[in-house]
């Protein structure tokens, strides 16, 4: 029963649109390295589909995930997004693409940069959409920013809309240095979207209900209080065990994939990454009056060593 229950839970959490909406165009023919994304389907084409940096990144599951990054020059700050379940990357460009341009215009000076990618299965990645290969997929974009981009895990907010919220979790609670977590009309858990259980069953998945109370880092949680999908009780529920918790968003009227329509949706997220970017000056200064304050008290150790 347990294995029939699971098997049903992962069915709902995984629709990859089918066809994709884009390929991967590489220099050089097929294996060549990526270049870019070309939107071969009728929705999400626009600016992001030609200035996204593009890479095919290899995870520890064997599968290799399609990632674009969104630059802007002089970036402060990085969004990791993971998206919802019936989406891909090409049919998110274009709202990632005004997200950073919404943000960059209304957070004064700092600039924004968006990563996003698609889970095994999904747009241009190969394997197969499952639980843990989200998790490999999410860890893998993470290390690349890390490495090729030089991003510090304390610059970075993660963010994750519906069934990305798992992925989310999960890399968020291993991380103890994050800026931020935004949690976009979240589930509690995969059969808990199905059946309203009160304990953790041991073949669930996507144990958010679990791994949010080991977040160590401010969380936005963000839930349509109309929600057809998740139920918004999913949202409230996370915010209520969240340890760090930053004022809610419940979006009166709001489904499962209309909050980015509603205009206190761009507001609140924006104070949100105003607040982090405070966040960050705040915890540099206290970082540079405690070295400073090291150093003056090294300094008169020695001036009273002097006197002897």
């Amino acid at each position: 029963m347990g294995n029939v229950t699971a098997s049903v839970a992962a069915r709902f959490a995984f629709f990859p649109p089918d066809p994709a909406s884009y390929e991967v165009v590489r220099r050089g023919g097929s294996d060549g390295e990526a270049a870019g994304i070309r939107i071969v389907s009728g929705i999400g084409g626009g600016r992001g589909e030609r200035d996204a940096e593009v890479h095919v990144i290899s995870t520890r599951s064997g599968t290799k995930v399609a990632t674009a990054f969104l630059r802007h020059p002089g970036a402060k700050l990085t969004l990791l997004y993971s998206h919802g379940n019936a989406a891909d990357l090409g049919q998110m460009l274009e709202l990632l693409s005004e997200l950073r341009s919404h943000l960059k215009l209304n957070v004064m000076c700092y600039c924004y940069f968006i990563c996003s990618y698609d889970y095994s299965g999904y747009g241009a990645s190969t394997g197969k959409p499952t639980e843990h290969n989200t998790y490999h997929d999410i860890e893998a974009v993470y290390d690349c920013l890390k490495k090729q981009y030089d991003i510090r895990q304390e610059d970075i907010i993660l963010y994750g809309q519906s069934v990305g919220s798992g992925p989310t979790l999960h890399l968020a609670s291993r991380l103890k240095n994050l800026r931020g977590v935004v949690l976009h009309s979240p589930i509690l858990s995969g059969i808990r979207v199905l059946y309203p259980i009160k304990v953790t069953l041991p073949f669930d998945i996507f144990k958010n209900i679990d791994r949010i109370k080991q977040v160590k880092c401010p969380v936005l949680v963000m839930h349509g209080t109309a929600d057809e999908i998740v139920d918004f009780s999913h949202g409230k529920r996370l915010y209520e065990l969240a340890k760090e918790k930053y004022d809610p968003l419940w979006v009166t009227g709001g489904g499962h994939c209309n909050l980015e329509t509603f205009p206190e949706y761009i507001k609140h997220l924006r104070k949100f990454i105003s607040d982090m970017e405070k966040l960050q000056a705040e915890r540099s200064a206290y970082a540079n009056a405690s070295s400073i304050n090291e150093t003056e008290v090294k300094h008169n150790k020695c001036l009273r060593f002097g006197k002897r």
